[in-house]
């Protein structure tokens, strides 16, 4: 825990925060290299500790502190190792270079070491990793993972103009200017797409300024000193324009789909965001449970973002489906959510009062399954995609898997398949291997006459075979989001059997009495809770989850991270979480992960929104 740095926004594990000088210092940030040997900058270094004494070290520190206050973060004297170094000598190392100061520090974070508290802690040997996607990755989730969450991550001589968006999605908060400046030293002219030797170009690409005042035929003419200096100056420039757009991307939450074309200028940054994907716990917990953007999902890397996942995971795991016997699957449609657009309205009508005894599910690509319960739910009612009408094969590799996995959990005596194309094809793959047989109505247009006249007969030809069960619409998709929000159970306890759901479509409202226990959000397909609805999850023994608990006090306003005692694992970036405590009982949206509130030491970690003292 620190008290000079605090995150302010958060995207992922990419975050906005500021170092808290008298003058605030904004993160992400860039380092002048050069001004590591000021006193007076930000951030300095105190050295190496390679030639002198540990004495000679803390005066050093002791002379730099009289200097400047408590207004630099000191690097402590360290001795840098590479990768390759034993671990043997790693530990003999770490225990000859033990300096200590009072005031802001940053520490050298050397694997298999205890970690001590510090404000800022410096990637030992990340220089040395570019290229090297695997162990750059493994390295630096085991630094966050051993360190508390609201230290400022420093990452030393590996940022470029090419891969700045990248380091910051992975949780980089401070980067220095080292590469760029070598590379314009050695005529090399970066931008965002690539590096150039500046003998192949034909002209200057950018009109910075730096650029704009000179041909690339005066810049070749210049002395090499000028040349390199101007040349340096500009991919300076182009760093900072990198790291000034990934700011405004976490603020619009929006870096991903960045990162998921710029990661393609470099293999070993398409391999990060491949592996980042791979570890999803890492990613997930700090992914906002729903985000106010459209989510793009244009890539092959779509499929594996956290949020698409996560929403698969969910429909595994948390929901439970109407109890009805009979599924009826349809296609996608560009238009969200689902049952406002033209195709969708025309299947609805032609169930018509058949309606109430099936169960409708969506297939689509990237999120494999939607059932119509959670069509409003992040990011079911907030994706587009590329529509050429192809599907590729890993596309109908990860939808078959996910109607395959529901299929075995639950069971239907007759699947109906609306389908054409690619959906058709993903049915009869599922259909062979689960030796389930599907009903195709489709008569090679989803939407014309025909397919939907068959749909509609084969329906009445199903009910007239015996009586079903009818499902409860309003009911069955207020207690679906309720599961896939809190998880399985939650549904039944926020909607009771005896429960009223009022108000239209999409604003939903549940009531037991004249108590209301929870209102449906349409800008995210979520409940947001009363704090009686809070009451009826806090009070039952089945049910835990969720729950951020408080010191002895009654908060308003906002819960900062201090006050929180414990938190449940589960909670995620806006998450509508139970606020207890001896003295308060409350709900609010969390503003960081559950993981992140207990380990940080500033911070907002819930928003309130209804806060009452406790009976």
């Amino acid at each position: 825990m620190t008290s000079y740095f605090e995150v302010e926004q958060r995207d992922g594990a990419a975050r906005i925060g500021k170092i808290l000088f008298p003058t605030p210092v904004r993160t992400p940030y860039i380092i002048d290299t050069a001004s590591l040997n000021d006193a007076h900058s930000p951030i300095t270094d105190a050295g190496s500790i390679w030639n002198i004494s540990i004495e000679e070290a803390e005066e050093r520190i002791r002379k730099i502190r009289e200097e400047v206050g408590d207004e630099t973060i000191i690097i402590l004297p360290h001795q840098d190792l590479t990768l390759e170094v034993p671990e043997d000598v790693v530990m003999k190392t770490s225990e000859r270079t033990e300096v200590e100061s009072t005031g802001p520090i940053g520490r050298i974070f050397r694997k298999g070491v205890d970690v001590k508290k510090a404000d800022l802690y410096v990637m030992e040997g990340a220089g040395s990793l570019e290229g090297n996607a695997r162990k750059f990755l493994e390295r630096l989730i085991d630094l966050k993972d051993s360190v508390a969450p609201d230290t400022a991550i420093y990452l030393p001589n590996l940022c470029t103009p090419i891969n700045a968006a990248m380091l910051v999605y992975l949780g980089i908060d401070i980067v220095d200017d080292t590469k760029a400046i070598i590379a314009g030293y050695n005529d090399i002219y970066m931008t965002t797409a690539g590096k150039h030797f500046l003998d192949s170009m034909t002209e200057l690409p950018c009109r910075c300024e730096a650029c704009a005042p000179i041909t690339l035929e005066e810049l070749r003419a210049m002395p090499k000193a000028d040349r390199a200096e101007l040349i340096s100056r500009h991919n300076r420039n182009m760093l900072e324009a990198e790291i000034v757009l990934a700011r405004e991307r976490i603020r619009s939450g929006n870096l991903r789909e960045y990162i998921e074309g710029q990661c393609r200028t470099e293999p070993w940054l398409a391999a990060l965001l491949r592996l980042s994907d791979t570890q999803y716990d890492y990613m997930e917990k700090q992914t906002p449970i729903a985000r106010s953007n459209q989510m793009l999902a244009t890539t092959s890397e779509s499929m594996t973002r956290p949020e698409v996942v996560r929403f698969a995971k969910r429909i595994q795991e948390r929901y439970t489906p109407p109890e009805s016997e009979i599924l009826v699957l349809f296609p996608c449609s560009a238009k969200k959510p689902y049952s406002i657009s033209n195709s969708h309205n025309k299947f609805i009508k032609s169930l018509g009062k058949y309606r109430k005894f099936v169960h409708e599910v969506i297939l689509t690509s990237p999120l494999g399954i939607v059932p119509r319960e959670l069509e409003m739910t992040y990011p079911a009612a907030h994706y587009d995609t590329v529509v050429t009408g192809y599907w590729d094969a890993e596309e109908i590799k990860w939808v078959s898997a996910c109607l395959r996995d529901y299929l075995s959990k639950h069971s239907y005596s007759h699947v109906v398949a609306h389908v054409e194309g690619a959906y058709r094809e993903i049915c009869e793959i599922v259909s062979e291997q689960l030796s389930i047989d599907f009903i195709y109505t489709s008569a090679g247009n989803v939407s014309s006459y025909d397919s939907l006249d068959n749909l509609k007969k084969t329906l009445s030809e199903i009910v007239s075979e015996k009586e079903y069960k009818q499902t409860r619409s309003r009911t069955d998709m207020m207690r679906s989001i309720a599961d896939y929000q809190f998880g399985l159970g939650a549904g039944k306890l926020v909607v009771p059997d005896d429960a009223k759901i009022k108000a239209p479509f999409p604003k939903h409202q549940v009531f037991i009495g004249k108590e209301q226990i929870a209102t449906m959000i349409p800008q995210y397909g979520t409940l947001a809770l009363t704090v009686a609805g809070i009451r009826l999850l806090s009070n039952s023994e089945e049910y835990s989850g969720y729950t951020v608990t408080i010191d002895d006090f009654l908060p308003r306003g906002s819960l900062l991270a201090p006050g929180v005692v414990a938190a449940d694992k589960n909670i995620r970036p806006g998450d509508e979480v139970m606020i207890t405590g001896s003295k308060a009982i409350g709900v609010g949206r969390a503003m960081m992960s559950g993981e992140e509130m207990v380990g940080s030491s500033r911070g907002v970690a819930v928003d309130l929104r209804h806060v009452k003292k406790a009976n």
